[in-house]
């Protein structure tokens, strides 16, 4: 088997879907691309058995065949090439490879094709079409949200709501929550899953920058994205989602609305002096005026800063872990965001003010106790 490819053509779709590499020592197959080429046409595979991504392109080639080729060698030795044609020659029998580039030939050994996992077709599927741009905003707005506790493997992945009215994409770690809804896109029928982190951190990767369409294919056990040259097939969690709508708090008379860069400014460097452990900051709201603060005993650390702002609303004073609300105001874009409590030991909720009327982002936070410093 031989064919000729253009060096920075192919590393672009090598790294598109390098992703889905797995480093299994189990099964080292898992390490390598799977190449097949029909018709002049080269299908690139890369699985880790739950998440699988192909891609393909045109190449020069005369025969048909499949072969599986080491990805980190082959990553490395196209990084080090400048951009010219490459020429990729295959022994069908001792699967022995042999790339030549300008005056370079470089030998390796591949394993049968035959021996790579099948990469899921998915059957029986429902299917919806969403722009790029919203499945981006999606997974950006969600994803940071997403609990690393393999012990609750339900909230390792955002659970995706679809309906015929909006799509609901929601994350959380039992400290944080994120619901995000687009009432611009909607699904023939209501049905809900849970999609990986891994599958979504590399979706985020290989969505193109312009807004093309992507298909979405979904059954019982997988989901299946398709846009341009790339599939991507994952496996999803089968878990049951915790009912996230009744930690939502729905009476919050106190009411504090901020300059979203201000206080995440003011945050930033209040957080500096805070345990190391906790990183708790401590918001007292008076009147118009909110007073961020934070200390750390053990170091005789502290610091006090003091804001404008509009407030509705009792007076309060409430801790939260200056990571999480960081977060989030990092994961928002508008200029101005509300933050809505009721008691000091009950949940949160920060949401943006103004932007886009399709878009409603609502962010939880859970409060901490606060030490009995004055």
């Amino acid at each position: 088997m031989r064919f000729i490819v253009s060096t920075s053509t192919l590393l672009k779709q090598l790294q598109a879907v390098s992703g889905a590499l797995s480093n299994s020592t189990v099964l080292p197959i898992l390490e390598n691309f799977l190449f097949e080429i029909k018709d002049g046409n080269l299908t690139i595979s890369a699985t880790d058995l739950q998440t699988s991504m192909t891609t393909s392109l045109a190449v020069e080639a005369k025969e048909n065949g499949r072969i599986a080729i080491p990805s980190r060698i082959l990553l490395d030795t196209l990084k080090s090439l400048p951009e010219q044609p490459v020429a990729f020659s295959v022994d069908d029998t001792t699967f022995a490879i042999e790339i030549s580039a300008g005056d370079g030939k470089y030998k390796l050994s591949g394993e049968n094709g035959e021996d790579f996992p099948k990469i899921p077709v998915v059957e029986n599927a429902s299917s919806v079409n969403l722009p790029a741009s919203v499945l981006a905003e999606a997974i950006n707005k969600t994803i940071f949200a997403v609990s690393n506790d393999e012990l609750r493997p339900a909230m390792t992945g955002v659970f995706c709501q679809l309906s015929p009215q909006h799509l609901t994409f929601v994350a959380t770690d039992a400290h944080k929550l994120v619901r995000y809804r687009r009432k611009d896109a909607h699904a023939a029928s209501a049905t809900s899953f849970i999609l990986p982190k891994k599958a979504l951190t590399l979706l985020k990767s290989a969505l193109p920058a312009e807004d093309i369409n992507v298909s979405v294919e979904y059954n019982n056990t997988s989901a299946f994205f398709k846009f341009g040259s790339i599939n991507l097939v994952c496996r999803l969690i089968d878990e049951r989602y915790p009912d996230y709508e009744a930690v939502i708090p729905l009476n919050n008379p106190n009411k504090l609305n901020i300059d979203r860069l201000a206080f995440l400014g003011s945050l930033n460097r209040v957080a500096i002096y805070a345990n190391k452990t906790t990183h708790q900051v401590r918001l007292k709201i008076n009147g118009s005026e909110l007073h961020i603060s934070s200390e750390d005993i053990d170091f005789a650390n502290e610091a006090h800063e003091r804001l404008s702002c509009q407030y509705e609303g009792e007076d309060i004073e409430i801790g939260f872990n200056a990571r999480f609300l960081i977060e989030m105001l990092k994961n928002l874009s508008s200029e101005e965001v509300v933050l809505e409590m009721s008691t000091p030991n009950r949940a949160g909720l920060l949401l943006p003010q103004g932007g886009d009327e399709n878009e409603d982002v609502l962010m939880l936070v859970m409060p901490v106790m606060l030490n009995s410093y004055a």
